[in-house]
């Protein structure tokens, strides 16, 4: 009996090898295979269709794990446009099937820590990776020029190692860091044109941030389709004239009601600072509701929360972030998170919406 236990043993330790190499090299397998869909543009073929627009970043400064810091991917005609680059976003875009390689330009809605604090990977990431021979391209408000000198100072050694490492053959020293691109900010009704090729236009207008300025949102129009990228800001006017009847709105929004509970729970702890930071966002963002509010009088067929203020890290906290908003509000509306994937087809009404990652 013993003798038959030992080798039932035995053969089930042999089976259970086997199956482990065989389980290792499917592993392989769909490893390699990831990699060539990645690097062969076969993910990036799925933007194809139309107006793109992606959450690579649908988060805050506070840390939460469905959400990078903020940056919108916009994916049109096979150009890649960034608009902001928060922590962690540049890792986000491979995960999606947007390689950094083939981003065309960075463009900035204000200089918030949040919103920049990612130029140095992406430029790295796009350098490195697409080969490219010119700088990374950021456009943005005048004072753009000190932020991406200051990004290419700090990165000047890191340049170096890399062409040093590698050769200028694989990573041309050309390519290195990034090149401001400045515009004087637009006054209130009037907006100016950062990107226009083969259809794909993106204008700049202002927005209210006080005490941060310059500051900008973005309205993204190709081929029948448009949306408009809200950056942080109160409720405004202004916005609300550029996203007339928008497919999309990609709007900021703290949820005052559930940051008096961090401000509650700050107080207890004796960390008055930072109750008295979560009362200071107040009145420089603009709530769920307000934002619902603007999108109904706009006519947007669609709103897309992004810059999630509070971190949402549990599912049932979205369904608290928009109380009130369907009252108000007679459109979808989505909490984004990093992967929240807008498709427009061109010159249609579809509004698609899916999720990557």
């Amino acid at each position: 009996m013993r003798r038959k236990l030992a080798i039932g043993a035995l053969i089930l330790l042999l089976l259970l090898a086997v199956a482990a190499a065989v389980g290792d090299r499917v592993l392989l397998r769909a490893m390699r295979a990831q990699v060539v869909s990645t690097l062969s543009g076969e993910d990036f073929a799925q933007y194809a269709d139309g107006l793109n627009i992606l959450l690579c970043g649908a988060g805050s400064p506070m840390p939460d794990p469905a959400r990078a810091g903020p940056c919108v991917a916009v994916v049109a005609g096979g150009r890649i446009v960034v608009i902001d680059v928060g922590s962690g976003a540049t890792r986000n875009l491979p995960r999606f099937g947007l390689p950094p390689g083939r981003v065309e330009a960075l463009l900035l809605t204000h200089f918030h820590s949040d919103h920049i604090d990612g130029i140095g990977e992406l430029m790295l990431q796009r350098w490195a990776g697409g080969s490219r021979d010119t700088p990374l391209p950021v456009h943005g408000p005048e004072g753009v020029e000190r932020i991406v000198e200051g990004f290419n100072t700090a990165y000047a050694p890191d340049f170096g190692y890399r062409v040093a490492h590698h050769g200028p053959g694989v990573i041309p020293p050309s390519g290195a860091g990034a090149r401001a691109v400045p515009f004087a900010m637009p006054a209130e009704g009037d907006s100016h044109v950062v990107f226009d090729d083969d259809g794909l236009r993106i204008m700049a207008f202002s927005v209210t941030h006080a005490p941060v300025a310059p500051a900008v949102g973005y309205r993204i129009d190709y081929r029948g389709r448009s949306a408009v990228i809200s950056g942080d800001t109160v409720k405004s006017d202004n916005l609300a004239r550029f996203a007339q009847g928008v497919d999309l709105l990609v709007h900021e929004a703290l949820a005052v009601h559930l940051v008096d509970v961090i401000t509650a729970g700050a107080r207890e702890a004796g960390a008055e600072n930072m109750a008295q930071i979560s009362l200071d966002i107040h009145d420089y963002h603009a709530t769920p509701v307000e934002v619902a509010e603007l999108a109904q009088a706009a006519g947007a067929k669609h709103l897309l929360y992004y810059h999630i203020v509070p971190a949402l890290p549990l599912r049932r906290l979205e369904k608290l972030f928009v109380r009130g908003v369907a009252e108000v509000y007679d459109g979808p509306a989505t909490v984004g998170r990093d992967g929240t994937w807008v498709q427009l087809p061109e010159n249609g009404a579809d509004v698609r919406l899916r999720r990557r990652g």
